[in-house]
């Protein structure tokens, strides 16, 4: 069993003044899973970030992820890197991080997602299941690539792209299990209160699912 079976609510942020605040909230309002996804900034300023980031995390219980440099990942002691399939490979981040480390893989098509049942990962993401500023430029996926990943796949399978608490339920009834989130939470003028929100919809259309083997 993965060990991100029972972690439901993924939280992906960039870089914010507010950090010490935003990421207490949200965790307070159920998030299991943060990575840290800056494109933009230095290697100096993510480790920066970072290292406000991780002992919050640690304080919750929470694992804590760097997008796309396991080296990073290593410098601020993290718990795992998330790769795309432009980045370094899977098999690369393994060789740096050890087996137990967290090494998630997007994909985006059914070929891309065949071949990364082979690999190592403890996690894969699909999507985005509808387009995203956070993705620019990638049409999405829609709902049933998401679903059929999921169910094909023995590991956690991440979904992508305009989850709300208004659409996580029915998502949960289509045959999704797992979710990440980045507007709904980071431009909210309440985080922890639709943290929350987002947690009891989906704790609720899960708790109503019938019960899978673990």
């Amino acid at each position: 069993m993965s060990i991100l079976n029972r972690r439901h609510l993924y939280l992906c942020v960039g870089h914010r003044d507010d950090l010490t605040t935003f990421l207490p909230a949200i965790l307070r309002g159920g998030v299991d899973i943060v990575q840290l996804r800056e494109k933009d900034l230095d290697a100096e300023s993510q480790m920066a970030d970072a290292k406000v980031m991780v002992p919050i995390c640690r304080d919750f219980g929470v694992p804590f992820i760097m997008n796309d440099s396991p080296e990073l990942a290593i410098a601020v002691g993290a718990d795992g890197v998330h790769v795309g399939q432009e980045d370094v490979s899977v098999a690369h981040c393994r060789a740096l991080l050890g087996h137990d480390a967290i090494v998630g893989l997007s994909t985006h098509s059914t070929t891309e997602f065949d071949d990364a049942l082979n690999q190592s990962a403890t996690y894969f993401s699909a999507g985005p299941i509808s387009p995203t500023p956070t993705k620019p430029g990638r049409a999405g996926t829609g709902v049933n690539y998401a679903v059929a990943c999921q169910a094909r796949s023995d590991r956690p399978v991440f979904v992508t792209g305009g989850v709300t608490a208004e659409n996580v339920a029915d998502l949960v009834v289509a045959g999704l299990r797992y979710f990440v989130v980045v507007r709904a939470l980071t431009e909210a003028s309440s985080p922890e209160s639709a943290a929350r929100r987002i947690r009891v919809e989906l704790d609720q259309a899960l708790s109503a699912m019938p019960v899978e083997p673990t």
